[in-house]
């Protein structure tokens, strides 16, 4: 997936930090109505750091990413935060935090072993009484077929924009598809354009339910917000019990 890799560079061009205030405001406001007292928050699959960029103001952050490319990036935005390599099937640091966040990226997960790693992951690094909250794109019952478009100007005189069209050319196994058609200018170089091909995960909300109680937590799906936008994405809160 180029986007992560050799195109990373260009990815606050594609879908900048800013954008994300509204979103992550949302999440700081269910972690810390279900955790007042958090301090400390473990993301995994932290990309290039745009939500962090706004919850670095409420928690100390350490992020977690499996693409090099993405944390060289999201150092830049977020240099105050630590970030360590690692793919969020696999990390053990060795010590939990309040709070263990995990966005969109969880959708790279197409399988439900890959899922119930990642949330075995995210149990341990939960301390007892911690909670975790897990934001894919959508469940089986959500999911929508469609084509979204957008992109930025920089200020270095580069600019991008992209073509997203989402389908599912099986909808009874747990997968969907994605191709991204990518338009990037920069000064004294001819225009590029790109396709980059995404496989992701989807799965109905009873499983992650299921999954996540196997983990060890108390889940439960957040009912979205009078205010939120049409398509608010789904999340997932659950609480590592205190005795555990």
């Amino acid at each position: 997936m180029r986007l992560y890799g050799d195109l990373a560079p260009w990815f606050h061009l594609l879908t900048a930090p800013a954008d994300y205030e509204h979103e992550a405001e949302r999440y700081r406001e269910t972690i810390v109505g279900a955790l007042p007292d958090a301090t400390t928050l473990l993301e995994l699959g932290s990309g290039g750091g745009n939500n962090a960029s706004h919850l670095k103001r409420s928690f100390t952050c350490t992020l977690s990413d499996l693409s090099p490319q993405m944390l060289t990036l999201s150092r830049e935005l977020n240099p105050e935060c630590e970030h360590v390599l690692g793919d969020m099937r696999l990390l053990r640091l060795g010590r939990t935090f309040d709070v263990v966040f995990v966005h969109d990226a969880v959708a790279y997960l197409t399988t439900e072993d890959d899922l119930r790693a990642c949330l075995g992951t995210a149990y341990a690094h939960t301390r007892p009484g911690g909670v975790a909250l897990f934001v894919p794109d959508c469940t089986r019952e959500t999911f929508e077929p469609g084509t979204e478009h957008g992109g930025h100007d920089g200020e270095d005189g580069r600019a991008l924009r992209y073509l997203e069209w989402t389908s599912d050319p099986d909808p009874g196994d747990t997968a969907y598809e994605v191709e991204y058609v990518v338009v990037m200018r920069e000064a004294g170089r001819d225009t590029r354009i790109v396709h980059d091909h995404h496989v992701l995960g989807v799965f109905p909300e009873h499983t992650w339910l299921h999954l996540l109680e196997d983990a060890g937590f108390e889940p439960t799906a957040v009912p979205a917000q009078p205010d939120d936008d049409d398509a608010p994405q789904p999340m997932f809160l659950a609480r590592r019990p205190a005795g555990r």
